[in-house]
């Protein structure tokens, strides 16, 4: 009887286990996309300033 009952509880224990690991790659995935986000931010930001800055420097002549 002791080692069904071991084999259950180590069953739970990796059940566990792996729903802790699942919402840690979940919280982790989450922030890398907010990461992301923030980033492509920034870039189309850039991109932007540069368009203005060409098109001030083409109409300028130089």
């Amino acid at each position: 009887m002791f080692w069904p009952m071991l084999a259950v509880a180590l069953g739970f224990l990796g059940i566990a286990v792996l729903g802790v690991l699942g919402v840690r790659v979940f919280i982790e995935a989450q922030r890398l996309g907010r990461e992301v986000a923030r980033t492509t931010e920034r870039i189309n930001r850039a991109a932007e300033d540069l368009e203005r800055a060409a098109t001030g420097l083409a109409r300028s002549g130089h």
